[in-house]
């Protein structure tokens, strides 16, 4: 029995190409690999790689929130300017809420990379108790968009630190995470005291 909330995470690849084999998916073991690190919960995935077609994109975040139950949905590609790019817009088809600050967040720290993050389109969003994230492509821009540039002078959060305190006020499960990799922020009213082994 371990300590901490279980929790279902969806994560999708939105890829023409990889979906189709002519190349390997590097989104999803990234994604996996970035989330193992970084929560102490039990986790259990439902992936799904899939190509840039809106009624797919939207269908599949139904059913990983509606169906499969999921908690927290990140999906990674399709969010630049060209004509395939449709991710936010399935994103937002689907939508109760829109979270603009997630967004905003994530142009600020590639910004510090490269000029044409101001190109990316990523969106979050709340439907029903789960919360969808658009990422990144690219395995390493995942992990500073989600983890900050704490070496940054000054430091720059990363959207993860804000995730498991939106998902308590969704009524989704209490997400603890590995303070080394990201450390999460929450009022000291919601702070949940450690649980001991009975």
């Amino acid at each position: 029995m371990s300590d901490f909330d279980p929790v279902r995470i969806g994560l999708v690849s939105v890829s023409d190409r990889a979906s189709s084999g002519v190349y390997e998916d590097k989104g999803l073991p990234a994604l996996r690999e970035w989330l193992q690190r970084a929560l102490k919960n039990p986790l259990a995935f439902v992936e799904r790689l899939i190509p840039d077609e809106q009624a797919t994109i939207s269908a599949t975040l139904v059913e990983l929130v509606d169906a499969e139950r999921c908690d927290l949905v990140l999906t990674t590609g399709g969010t630049g300017p060209a004509p395939r790019d449709v991710t936010p817009e399935a994103t937002l088809a689907v939508a109760d809420k829109v979270m603009p600050g997630f967004g905003e967040q994530m142009r600020q720290i590639s910004l510090r990379f490269v000029p044409t993050a101001i190109l990316s389109r990523q969106v979050a969003v709340i439907r029903g108790r789960a919360l969808i994230v658009n990422l990144p492509g690219q395995p390493k821009s995942i992990a500073e968009t989600l983890e900050g540039l704490p070496k940054a002078e000054p430091p720059v959060h990363g959207i993860f630190a804000a995730v498991p305190y939106c998902i308590d006020l969704i009524g989704g499960p209490y997400l603890e995470t590995h303070d080394e990799v990201c450390k999460a922020f929450r009022p000291k009213s919601a702070v949940r005291a450690p649980r001991t082994a009975g």
